[in-house]
This record gives C-alpha cells, sequence and structure tokens, in this order.
C-alpha cells in the first residue's frame, strides 16, 4: 500500500529546469499558469523542490 500512495504522487509531479539551470520537482497542479519553463516564477518555485538542497549542487 505505501508503494502505491508513493507512486500516486510521483506520478503527479514534474522536473523543471528553470532558465538558470536550476532543477525544482513540481506538482503539476501548482505550475497551472506556467507556460515555459523559463517562466517559472519565484512564487511557483516557493512550492516546489529545489533538488540542489537535496541531492547536492553537483546534481
Amino acid at each position: 500500500m505505501k508503494g502505491e500512495t508513493i507512486s500516486k504522487e510521483f506520478q503527479k509531479m514534474v522536473w523543471v529546469r528553470d532558465k538558470n539551470g536550476k532543477e525544482y520537482a513540481c506538482y503539476i497542479d501548482d505550475l497551472k499558469s506556467i507556460k515555459k519553463k523559463e517562466d517559472l516564477t519565484e512564487e511557483e518555485k516557493a512550492k516546489c523542490t529545489d533538488l540542489s538542497l537535496v541531492l547536492g549542487d553537483s546534481w
């Protein structure tokens, strides 16, 4: 059951690289207004997880 729940949540996510090359894991529902990944706003970034904080700068 736990793996099934994680899988469902994972399917709701997208990975976005902003115009500066930073990569974020975001829920697609939090990015409804985004048209291009380069347009990721600071407000949208705040709803996402900055992967460099999780995986380190070398990621």
